[in-house]
């Protein structure tokens, strides 16, 4: 196993605590050697720092940063389910960024979340990714990020 745990304290880089989930989900299963996130809004301390559409109410390099908070998130869920240096690699990341009519820089917003896996995680980091524009998002928030890791075999 790796120790991303000392990664984290090298980038001083703190996990949030789990957020709780808003509606009947857990925040990460898993199955076999993968974690599944729930979705994960860019929630800091219990509450929303940012509400409305990307390309209107939050700007592309706000909603970036909101997109890393989402990625933060999703590790702590992760974390809290098997430990964060369980972790083998980032597999998929999907990202959802209520869009303004006419918005079409959604790779640019999601890229605040693979950034972010990146820099923790380096090659094991990289990872297959779909940024999707979309309507609405729970709560009104802009971006939502979940994430699929592999992680060690369960002992």
């Amino acid at each position: 196993m790796t120790a991303w745990s000392a990664r984290l304290t090298e980038l001083g880089i703190e996990l949030p605590d789990v957020v709780k989930p808003v509606a009947a989900y857990v925040p990460a299963a898993r199955t076999g050697n993968l974690v599944y996130t729930a979705g994960q809004l860019p929630m800091t301390e219990g509450e929303l720092p940012a509400r409305g559409k990307v390309g209107d109410a939050v700007s592309p390099e706000q909603a970036k940063e909101l997109a890393r908070q989402c990625g933060l998130n999703a590790l702590a869920a992760v974390d809290a389910l098997v430990g964060i240096d369980a972790v083998v690699k980032v597999v998929k990341v999907v990202g959802f960024v209520a869009s303004a009519p006419g918005f079409g820089g959604q790779p640019a917003v999601i890229n605040g979340a693979s950034e972010l896996f990146g820099e923790v995680f380096g090659d094991a980091g990289a990872h297959a990714r779909s940024a999707v524009g979309v309507s609405e998002l729970p709560m009104d928030a802009p971006v939502e990020v979940e994430i699929i890791v592999e992680v060690v075999p369960a002992a």
